[in-house]
């Protein structure tokens, strides 16, 4: 009879045991899941925080481009660099040839603010730049190289240039930076040999004499004279050059530079010009 008792006090105990434990997972299983859906809803509302961050501030003002960006290059909004023959107004007048869009400048497309700025003759190329933060543009410019003024008269400014490749240039952008180091060239423009008909052939063989002139004489040209394109002559420092017609052979007589210009130097009489018409033969012309 003892033996049966103890069993029946194992038997409760056991069953109590076994009651604590159930309901000591269940309570760890209903903390478990409360936790589960606690990290659920702080991740569902750490979601929603940062989609709202990111919405405010895409919408912050300083991701849009002021609307006075082109009223002046002072107003932190807009920088153009690079322009030394075309002036910053010229180029703030093409900008606004198109409104600023209420977009962020990250959406903000600058290919018609290019083609614009391209239409001003002087500029060859053009880098447009967009910052944010606060949204702003730099305008990057590359302009074509003068290598060519043109003026009627040896004491009259230039009033057009000729830039790299022989587009032709009118006198809105002059005077040219003295940086400049262009061949001057005298033309009339109404008779003769009207430099507005030149092709850039023309200008690439005036390059071309002045250079290999200045290379066999060791000096600077003050001046070539085109008004005449049938009798050409050559300004120098020391010495006037007649060169006749620019034509085929006139490489070859200028080869012939270096050998005469010593005989000039050891002349007491005062030269003229130096003749250099003629394929076989130079004449030394004194002044009177």
């Amino acid at each position: 009879m003892s033996d049966e008792n103890e069993e029946l006090v194992y038997d409760e105990e056991y069953i109590k045991q076994q009651m604590l434990q159930n309901q000591k997972e269940r309570k760890s299983r209903k903390s478990f899941a409360w936790l589960k859906r606690l990290r659920r809803l702080l991740r569902f509302l750490l979601v929603v925080g940062l989609i709202l961050c990111l919405y405010y501030s895409l919408r912050l003002k300083y991701w849009y481009l002021s609307p006075n960006a082109f009223n002046s290059v002072h107003n932190g909004s807009l920088e153009i660099v690079n322009n030394n023959i075309v002036p910053s107004v010229n180029i703030l007048r093409a900008l606004r040839q198109n409104p600023i869009p209420r977009i962020p400048i990250y959406l903000y497309n600058t290919d018609e603010l290019k083609d614009d700025i391209l239409l001003l003759e002087p500029i060859e190329d053009v880098y447009i730049r967009r910052f944010w933060l606060p949204a702003r543009l730099l305008v990057i410019i590359k302009e074509r190289k003068p290598v060519i003024t043109i003026a009627p008269a040896p004491e009259v400014e230039p009033i057009a240039f000729f830039a790299k490749g022989g587009k032709l240039i009118g006198k809105d952008y002059l005077p040219l930076d003295p940086k400049y180091k262009t061949i001057r060239v005298l033309s009339y423009g109404v008779r003769g040999d009207d430099y507005r008909h030149w092709t850039p052939d023309k200008v690439a063989l005036i390059e071309k004499l002045a250079k290999t002139i200045e290379a066999y004489t060791k000096s600077q040209i003050e001046y070539i004279d085109f008004r005449n394109p049938d009798d050409v002559y050559v300004k120098l420092p020391e010495v006037n050059i007649r060169l006749g017609e620019v034509d085929e052979s006139i490489f070859n007589r200028l080869k012939r530079l270096p050998s005469i210009l010593p005989q000039i130097v050891n002349l007491d009489k005062k030269i003229k010009y130096l003749d250099l018409r003629w394929d076989n033969a130079n004449y030394i012309k004194l002044e009177e």
